[in-house]
């Protein structure tokens, strides 16, 4: 067994219903004392409880999917403008992704308060979209200082939308399985939260409003993001990243479509990560237990029902099969990738 693992630095605070007074405390121990608060318009009634406890020298609300270069430049302007020495970021991925687009050109910490199972705020990852062309990097200055999380701020959130953002989750753990930096304490953490995931979702799905299931699908959520953290991207995330940047689809349903394909592709030829898999939705097979768990919460089923046009497909071959790392354990070729494509466009049965 020979392997290097690096655990990235990094505060976690759990505190269901108690969101500002950790956020707080967390702002305090760095020593911050003007605050660029990122919440949307969406996410302002979860973020003026905590905006009020804090020393707030701005408030940003421009958020866009994908992080468009040129929101990231209004957004570096801000910062600098209003003197902010810590970011506050409540809200989901596109949130979190905004305030690490000010951290990387700023170096300014980030306490982030997600409000969705997107699990940026446990990565060091960034991303930004310039045109059709989504572009992502790894940076140590970009990963949140302290990640707070309070169940009570997702009780709101749209069952559609807990569906997709848990499968998005669900994505991370099963990328990390065969991620290209993958070792086994990264299949071990993604093994786990499939587990807490598969346990969760359910119930957030037939009770919105259950703190206990959230805080279920939140530790899976957290434990995936920081397994594909170390593990680094794999087949599905380039495959959605391409997607993403090309059509603007919308990020969360795109990997809840293309994530059983993905499974599915890879399965055969990852016999290790295919067992921890099945074992941790305890199914026979790992594709039997996606399967599975995507019918008990009424999955998304098709690109096409999402925004990727017919001709999508072709287009996107070329540079996803660009970004695919080397060592897929299936090799990837122009035709098996276009079959994949369209399957995951049209919803073919697997």
């Amino acid at each position: 067994m020979k392997f290097t693992h690096e655990s990235l630095p990094q505060r976690v605070t759990f505190a269901s219903g108690e969101a500002a007074t950790a956020v707080k405390a967390e702002v305090e121990a760095l020593g911050a004392s003007k605050v660029m608060l990122i919440a949307s318009d969406r996410e302002k009634k979860l973020a003026d409880p905590i905006a009020e406890v804090l020393p707030v020298a701005l408030r940003h609300d421009e958020v866009v999917m994908h992080v468009p270069v040129q929101v990231a430049d209004r957004a570096r302007d801000a910062a600098a403008t209003a003197k902010a020495d810590v970011l506050v970021s409540v809200g989901g991925g596109s949130t979190t992704g905004l305030a690490k687009a000010v951290a990387l050109t700023a170096g300014l910490p980030i306490v982030a308060v997600p409000t969705t199972y997107a699990g940026s705020e446990a990565t060091n990852v960034w991303g930004l979209t310039d045109g059709e062309t989504k572009t992502t990097g790894v940076d140590p200055k970009v990963l949140p200082a302290s990640i707070v999380y309070d169940a009570t701020l997702l009780t709101t959130l749209p069952g559609d939308m807990t569906v997709a953002s848990g499968l998005n989750a669900l994505a991370h753990c099963v990328d990390a399985m065969w991620g290209p930096r993958m070792d086994p304490i990264d299949q071990a953490m993604a093994q786990e939260a499939i587990r807490g995931l598969a346990a969760g979702l359910p119930r957030v799905k037939a009770d919105s409003a259950s703190v206990e299931g959230i805080e279920q699908t939140l530790y899976g959520a957290y434990l995936a993001a920081v397994a594909f953290a170390s593990a680094g991207s794999g087949m599905h995330h380039k495959i959605c990243h391409v997607l993403g940047g090309m059509f603007d689809l919308p990020h969360a349903q795109t990997h809840a479509v293309v994530l059983p394909y993905v499974l599915a592709f890879n399965a055969p030829n990852a016999p290790e990560a295919e067992r921890r898999i099945a074992a941790a939705f305890g199914s026979a097979t790992a594709t039997e237990g996606l399967r599975a768990l995507r019918e008990r919460l009424d999955a998304p089923r098709a690109l096409k029902d999402y925004g990727l046009p017919e001709d999508g497909v072709a287009k996107a071959v070329a540079p996803v099969l660009a970004a695919i790392p080397a060592n897929n354990p299936t090799p990837v070729t122009d035709e098996n990738l276009t079959a994949l494509l369209r399957a995951a466009w049209e919803g073919a049965e697997l």
